[in-house]
């Protein structure tokens, strides 16, 4: 495998992870939020990826060297039940005192988000690995 191939499947893993980060500090921002534009309580978002396989590579390449890193699919609501909680005093309560509450469970995005920040900080490690390894490579030149 290239070096450089190596360099973009590291840069492909690294947006990933910032989209997954992007995607939990909304749902964080969002946990309490009872009413959105369309009137209804925010739904939980969780961010697809799919492995990337780049065409032209796939036709040059017989040694199954063609995967080029992950690339994201979409961001997708999460189809978990909304919570219902007994508010009587909150503007949003139904006639029976209960507030119909995001699907966001802040402790478990807290998780995620450790889970995306170290996967970030390994693709960070890797690609200063891959730098210093060109640079020792341009000193054996001198």
């Amino acid at each position: 495998m290239s070096n450089f191939r190596a360099m973009r499947i590291t840069a492909s893993g690294l947006s990933a992870e910032r989209l997954r980060m992007d995607t939990i500090a909304s749902n964080i921002t969002n946990a309490r939020t009872t009413r959105g534009e369309d009137g209804k309580p925010y739904v939980r978002k969780v961010a697809v990826f799919q492995s990337y396989i780049n065409d032209q590579l796939s036709k040059d390449s017989n040694k199954g060297e063609d995967l080029m890193g992950v690339k994201a699919v979409g961001v997708l609501e999460d189809n978990s039940p909304l919570r219902r909680v007994y508010e009587p005093s909150h503007p949003d309560a139904d006639e029976e005192g209960y507030v119909t509450m995001p699907n966001v469970n802040v402790l478990n995005e807290f998780a995620d988000m450790i889970a995306a920040s170290r996967s970030y900080e390994a693709n960070v490690d890797t690609l200063n690995a891959m730098k210093s390894m060109y640079v020792k490579a341009l000193e054996i030149g001198r």
